[in-house]
Order: C-alpha cells, then structure tokens, then sequence
C-alpha cells in the first residue's frame, strides 16, 4: 500500500477549506433542485465546468428532486444499472440519457432567461446603469431591499424596498434573499421569488448588488454572469463620492477607503466595463446578453 503523502499544516488548511467549499457547492445546487430552479440537464451542464458538481454522487443528486428520496433514487439507479456510488463525472452518454429521460425538463433551457450581475465600488453608477437598462426593456431589473433610510428622491418598491432591522431579520431568518450583505452600515438583500419566478418565464435579470452579494450569487448560481463596473479613473470615482450631498465627510472617507478595497477584487469577476458613458456601459451589457 503506498504512503499517503505527508502534508504540511498549510496544505492541510487549504484542503479542509477547499473540501468545506465543495459541500457548499453541492449543498446549494440540491437545494435549487428541490425548489425545481435546476433541472437535471442544467445540472449536468453546471458540472462541466465545476468540479465540485461533477464530483456529486448521482443517488445524492436524485433524492433532491421532489417526490424521489432516497428509497426511489437508489430503486431507480437498480434499474438503469448506474451504481450507487456513481458520480455525475462518471456517468456514461447512455446512463445520462436514461437519466435525463426520468426527469425532462420543464422549461427549455433556451427558454429560461440569463442572470447577470453588475458591482463595483460606491459611487461607480451601479444605480444610473441599471435604471437605464431597466428603460430599454431588454432586462428584468431586480429591485433589492435594505435598511438604510429612503433618500428625498427614491420610491418604496422602485428604488428600493425599505425594511426595518426587524423585517430584514425575518426574511433572512426565512431565507427569502437570494443574497444580502451589509455595506456601510446597512444591510442590503435580493428578494428570491421575483428573480427565480422572471428567470423561468424566459427574461433575462439583472441584479444590481454590493461585490459581497456578487460572491453569494455565483456560490449558488455559478450560471450567472458577473460584470465588474469601474470608474473611467480613481480620481473621478473619488469626485462622485465628495460629490454627494447625503454623506457627511466621515461616511465618505470610509466610502473611499472601502472603495480601494473593491477596486481590487475586479480579477474575481468574468467581465469588466468602464462606466465613462452609461448609454456605452448599457449597449455591452445588451450584447453580452445577445452573444451568451
């Protein structure tokens, strides 16, 4: 039997964490199965390109799916003569297409709509973009809900939705965001209904979020698209944010200092765009949609 290979605690450390991710993966994947937001062929389509998916066992794949448990899977893995052990990685064309035959889909996958997420530091115009887009009616422009008080000019269920500390709990504690994150001092969250409920009947969405939440989304919807706002320079993000009226100077500096932060997290997303013009920032993003 040949020795394992000694690992040093750093290695160790990166394995667990590496491991930890993996379950967290998989853990969300069987869930939006369960909810019926993942069909067995976007599964299979999610698993070429992540690991952590491809490496799922098919039983444990199968009892997420509403009314199979585990009795049903296992008794259906007998009479497709898959293993029990089987991972999705190791499933033959054949055993996939018996599979596949067990669970159509419900809704085409060319008709479910894409999922794009826009960040970026404050002060960048993640706001102005995003009301534009929602102008053009190309995208279904998620409305997100937060704590902070409603500035003069923003409407309840338009701008945002305003929530008290409580509400905010509640909904967490229920798990009805499809993310949320505190930024300077408020909380912020994706209400989950709306976004699932537009993404099957064919429309494309955008969600307008904080970077924290963009990391939420991809964990769970590793579909979606991540596109990083930037500003034309520092100097000009830094003039937007002394610019605006309803911070006072000790917000802005923390703003500031967040905001160099942000700017370095630009190499975890899969598209970056410059906001000089927002009627240039709108047209990419209509044909990124159009060329994915």
């Amino acid at each position: 039997m040949p020795i394992p290979p000694k690992l040093t605690a750093q290695q160790r450390a990166a394995a667990l964490a590496k491991s930890t991710a993996s379950r967290q993966v998989r853990a969300a994947v069987k869930a939006r199965v369960k909810l019926g937001e993942l069909s067995l062929s976007a599964v299979f389509d999610l698993a070429q390109n992540d690991e952590a998916i491809a490496k799922m066992r098919v039983a444990e794949l199968l009892e997420s799916f509403a009314g199979v448990g585990k009795i049903r899977a296992l008794a259906m893995l007998e009479r497709l003569q898959i293993s029990q052990t089987r991972r999705i990685q190791g499933l033959g064309v054949a055993q996939r297409q018996n599979l596949l035959k067990e669970f159509p889909d419900r809704v085409a996958a060319a008709q479910r709509g894409k999922l794009i997420v826009l960040s970026g530091p404050g002060g960048v115009g993640k706001s102005t973009v995003a009301k534009a887009l929602r102008e053009t009616g190309e995208f279904w422009v998620s409305v997100s809900a937060t704590t902070r008080i409603a500035r003069h000019n923003e409407v309840d269920g338009v701008d945002y939705f305003f929530y008290s500390d409580e509400e905010f709990d509640s909904a967490v504690k229920s798990a009805l965001f499809l993310e949320w994150a505190e930024f300077a001092g408020n909380r912020y969250g994706t209400p989950r209904k709306p976004v699932e409920d537009a993404l099957r009947d064919g429309k494309s969405v955008l969600l307008e979020i904080e970077i924290a939440g963009a990391k939420q989304v991809k964990e769970s919807a590793p579909e979606a698209i991540l596109i990083f706002l930037q500003p034309p320079s520092w100097e000009e993000l830094v003039s937007r944010l002394e610019g605006r009226g309803t911070d006072s100077p000790e917000r802005r500096a923390a703003r500031l200092a967040l905001a160099q932060e942000e700017l370095a997290q630009v190499g975890i997303f899969d598209h970056s765009l410059v906001n000089e013009r927002v009627e240039e920032v709108v047209a990419s993003l209509i044909g990124l949609l159009n060329n994915r």
